[in-house]
């Protein structure tokens, strides 16, 4: 989009909330010409002296009706609902609402490709700039993941690959957003203590391709018969990746390549021994991002330097450690209850998982079979501990700990003498952490107390 079209110069832009996407979002509408004002629930936030110092107005301590009744434009961070009754009366007044992710992308002079799925989004976006920097391009990775696509406006030129992670929090309050190329992976049940529905959560999400033309790419898992049926009515053109690898043009699995089919065809675009992740779920991501590099012109030497040496991003099927024969795995973003399942079935026996959190739905009965399995006993954790209980019962030995020290501790000894001790939680941190990053450093770091105890 050509942000020169779109003027916010003397006019009074209200963010609300100020979270990391936030900052930058009102950090972006002060550089833009705006009267800002940041409100937030919170008394204080870290970066506000900051965001002062760049001429915005604070709100501390609760978002004021008046003040966004009275805006010209009111932005939202990804982490605030937008049916919250303070919009109310601006939305009467006409006021226009939108969320970061689209007040960016009017701003960006380069092409965007977005990634969206209920699992799986940070590797794949993380991949997809990895192998794109190898071709030498200017590469900008960020969005829901790092950097928010407000703080790399800037840098924004017409050659410059914007390469964004989106969620459904995100793309539900996008107006106009049309990414190049809109990548969805997978979906399942999720964030359902946020969208009133299963369907509503599949309706923000399908907002991917909501503005797409023919002359943008929509890359579909053909595996998932929802993300199939939805990318049917983009108008962009579709290509599609199959771990079942029954595409006859595609990305697909090969033998020991990842190649893309084109009918009579087959192009190899790295070997499978390049891939260094952990799980077979993970091998969908590569595919997805092997095909998105592929349209944004990487060759297969690109392809491959991007995926050699990468093991992950952390707290996604990150290893942590060892003690004896038993191996200590990191999956903390496995927030739902079917990234949780991938997890466990990734290895073949002995897992020990860690399960629980604050529940945002799904059936954490649908761990039962994974762990009968592959599974040999469940931690459970978290506000949920007693759901975790009553799902897994008679499935796997079930222990409650009130701690992750006493979660990791106890997982270790269910695991001895050679399993593996997995934090796959299956719900939200916001009960005993900040996120689910502090969530999976808290764990790493119990493991290292652990090993050097057991030295």
């Amino acid at each position: 989009m050509d942000g020169h079209a779109f003027s916010i110069r003397g006019r009074q832009v209200v963010v609300v909330g100020a979270a990391r996407s936030g900052i930058a979002a009102a950090e972006l509408a002060a550089r833009r010409g705006a009267r800002v004002t940041l409100t937030e629930a919170r008394d204080r936030f870290d970066g506000d002296d900051r965001v002062r110092a760049a001429g915005v107005a604070l709100e501390l301590g609760g978002h004021q009706a008046a003040t966004i009744e009275d805006a010209d434009l009111v932005v939202t961070s990804p982490g605030v609902p937008i049916d919250l009754p303070v919009f109310d009366l601006a939305r009467r007044r006409g006021v226009e609402i939108i969320g970061e992710l689209e007040f960016a992308w009017r701003w960006t002079s380069g092409r965007v490709i977005a990634v969206t799925g209920t699992k799986g989004k940070s590797t794949t976006t993380t991949l997809i700039g990895r192998m794109l920097a190898a071709t030498g391009a200017d590469v900008l990775v960020g969005g829901n993941i790092g950097t928010p696509l407000s703080a790399q406006v800037d840098r924004s030129t017409p050659e410059t690959i914007h390469v964004v992670e989106v969620s459904s929090f995100q793309l539900e309050t996008t107006t106009s957003f049309r990414p190049w190329v809109a990548v969805w992976l997978n979906f399942s049940a999720d964030h359902l203590d946020r969208h009133p529905t299963l369907e509503a959560y599949r309706s923000a999400k399908a907002r991917i391709f909501a503005h797409q033309t023919e002359n943008d790419w929509a890359v579909l898992n053909a595996d998932d018969p929802v993300v199939v049926a939805e990318g049917a009515a983009t108008a962009a053109r579709r290509v599609s990746f199959s771990l079942a690898g029954v595409l006859d043009e595609g990305v697909v699995v090969d033998g020991d390549w990842i190649v893309r089919r084109t009918g009579t065809d087959v192009e190899r675009l790295a070997p499978l021994a390049a891939v260094e992740l952990t799980g077979r779920h993970m091998l969908s991501n590569v595919l997805a991002a092997s095909a998105v590099a592929g349209l944004a012109g990487a060759g297969a030497r690109a392809i491959e330097d991007g995926l050699r040496g990468f093991q992950g991003v952390p707290h996604a099927m990150e290893p942590v450690g060892r003690i004896g024969h038993v191996r200590f795995v990191n999956d903390s973003k496995a927030t739902n209850v079917e990234a949780a399942r991938r997890s466990i079935e990734s290895f073949d026996h002995g897992v020990v998982a860690i399960v629980g959190g604050r529940f945002k739905g799904g059936d954490l009965r649908d761990l039962r079979d994974p762990l009968v399995r592959h599974g040999r006993a469940a931690i459970a954790i978290g506000e949920s501990a007693a759901l975790v209980q009553e799902a897994l019962a008679g499935a796997v030995p079930v222990r409650v700990a009130v701690s992750m020290q006493e979660a990791v501790e106890q997982a270790f000894e269910a695991a001895r003498p050679d399993g593996v001790v997995l934090l796959a939680p299956a719900c939200s941190s916001f009960d005993w952490f900040r996120d689910y990053a502090d969530r999976g450093q808290v764990f790493k770091e119990e493991v290292a107390r652990l090993q050097a105890r057991e030295r």
